[in-house]
């Protein structure tokens, strides 16, 4: 979950890359560092521990140059000190790294018997070694990066900056998410749109094994191969100011508050329009919407026919992992309940290492708020290699889940930064509960009169999570006792049993807690 920036343009370089790290530090990070260029050559400045730390030492910096990279390390290959930091400096190749390169054993193996020093304990070194090599028999960093790409095994994305070419970036990625930024007088590329969204809302999404090459006013994409590649641009509806804090304490807190309209943007496409305004403008959410039919609930454009696939399907198996799971664990209590189909609940990372027998007629829905989650990705794929029909819920469209998936389904809560999830997991219940409504309406266990009742019931819930927030001043004196304790018992039964799981889940970030879940029995 490391952070990479890397930027092309007019602007100051230290100050685009430093603002976006910042805007990525909810990934966790023990190290940063930047790389840009000055006098014709990449100047690196690199600290451990917080960008604080970096900031400090970048404070009587200057760079003459327009181009960049940088990066925050959470450490895998070496102790989380300095030398070990990004980028990497290997005769004039300058690298960022997310993600571990599995064959780096034999890399450097190889690069050590062929006279090769190393001044790192990184598998990441390793990579700008072979870049450098390449480049000096191509002289061309494109030619170079594509020559690398096939020496290396495991789940990376990698951003280059070489001092021969100071008006160039070249990134590529297998695995780990790598987003381009489109501007007509910048280029961006950084692992999260969030360190972006400052500076522009389109996108293009690198898919494995491709490679971009930024260079002023050009853009590029490329395939493994070197051939060019036409790629569709997303614009997302996200602005700078829903990333901030918002005179909020934390990110955590601010998306604690956001709930209520999270959970109304959830439902926005789905329910009946004068209904929902209504209760959208009880929550301060006035945007302008279409009118469905009351509990119309469509998948995408791409399930045309999403009716005839919710009557064949006759399993369901949902994968996730972590808060998903636990969401999907209420929506398995859902749909059982009240469509009648077999529902399996699954970590993603058990069902991908496993060999899951899927029957004919099943449906695979997977749940990530980033539409990036590695072993969810690969469940996707694994369960697609199998026949299953494939549908996606996550918070960020054209993802790479989002991409991969047959049928779509959104969040709609915005971006999440706070690590606990808070506002995507209330949305994603939303979701869940009017997919079991639709289901029981298309398989005839659930009545019109039936269908309408729940879609009241969820009509009222923003509102309610509202009143539920106006008394926060009474669970923060609440809090201030409870925390006294040094030990929790979560009881529960039915649909709220995962909901105790969750609890348990956040509460063991507490260091003096020693919480437990417990079926509640009669």
């Amino acid at each position: 979950m490391c952070g990479i920036v890397g930027y092309l343009g007019p602007l100051n370089p230290k100050d685009v890359i430093v603002q976006g790290l910042k805007k990525l530090e909810y990934r966790g990070y023990d190290s940063a560092g930047i790389a840009v260029i000055h006098q014709g050559h990449a100047k690196r400045v690199r600290a451990e521990g917080k960008l604080k730390a970096l900031e400090e030492k970048l404070t009587h910096e200057e760079f003459d140059g327009h181009t960049g990279i940088g990066h925050t390390r959470w450490a895998t290959h070496g102790a989380p000190v300095e030398r070990n930091a990004h980028p990497h400096q290997v005769r004039g190749i300058n690298l960022v790294h997310n993600g571990i390169i599995e064959n780096f054993v034999e890399i450097r193996t190889k690069l050590l018997q062929e006279g090769s020093i190393l001044t790192s304990d990184t598998d990441t070194e390793l990579v700008a070694h072979l870049v450098a090599n390449e480049v000096d028999k191509t002289k061309n960093l494109l030619k170079a990066v594509q020559n690398t790409l096939g020496k290396l095994q495991g789940a990376f994305s990698i951003v280059v900056l070489w001092d021969g070419s100071p008006d160039e970036l070249v990134a590529f990625k297998d695995g780990p998410p790598l987003v381009v930024g489109i501007h007509p007088e910048h280029c961006f590329v950084a692992s999260d749109v969030q360190a972006l969204i400052a500076y522009t809302k389109k996108f293009v999404y690198l898919e494995d094994r491709e490679m971009v090459q930024l260079q002023k006013g050009k853009i590029q994409v490329y395939s493994g191969s070197g051939q060019p590649i036409t790629k569709q641009q997303v614009e997302l509806d996200w602005n700078p100011e829903m990333i901030e804090k918002g005179g909020y304490a934390h990110y955590m807190l601010k998306e604690i508050y956001e709930q209520p309209r999270a959970v109304a943007a959830a439902m926005e496409p789905h329910i009946d329009i004068e209904a929902l305004r209504v209760r959208l403008a009880q929550v301060g959410f006035g945007k302008p919407m279409k009118s469905l039919t009351a509990g119309s609930f469509d998948l995408s454009d791409d399930f045309a026919k999403t009716s005839e696939v919710l009557k064949k399907t006759q399993k369901l198996f949902i994968i996730a992992c972590g808060t998903s799971s636990y969401a999907a664990s209420v929506g398995k209590y859902l749909i059982e309940t009240l469509a009648g189909v077999s529902v399996e609940v699954d970590i993603a990372s058990e069902f991908r290492y496993r060999n899951p027998v899927i029957p004919p007629h099943s449906m695979v829905m997977t749940i990530s708020q980033s539409g990036e989650t590695a072993d969810t990705l690969a469940a996707i794929r694994l369960a697609k290699e199998k026949g299953a029909v494939t549908l996606s819920l996550t918070n960020v469209q054209r993802s790479t889940i989002d991409r991969e998936a047959d049928g779509h389904l959104y969040m709609n809560s915005g971006p999440e930064v706070g690590v606990a999830s808070t506002k995507a997991f209330t949305s994603t219940l939303t979701i869940l509960n009017l997919l079991a409504i639709c289901w029981g309406r298309i398989r005839e266990t659930l009545s019109e009169a039936q269908e309408k009742e729940y879609v009241r019931g969820l009509l009222a819930v923003p509102s309610q999570i509202e009143v539920v927030l106006a008394f926060d001043k009474y669970f923060l004196k609440a809090s201030r006792k409870l925390q006294e304790f040094k030990g929790f018992l979560y009881m529960a039964r039915g649909v709220n049993f995962p909901i105790a799981m969750e609890g348990l889940s956040s509460s063991r970030s507490w260091p003096t807690c020693m919480p437990r879940v417990m079926p509640l029995v009669r």
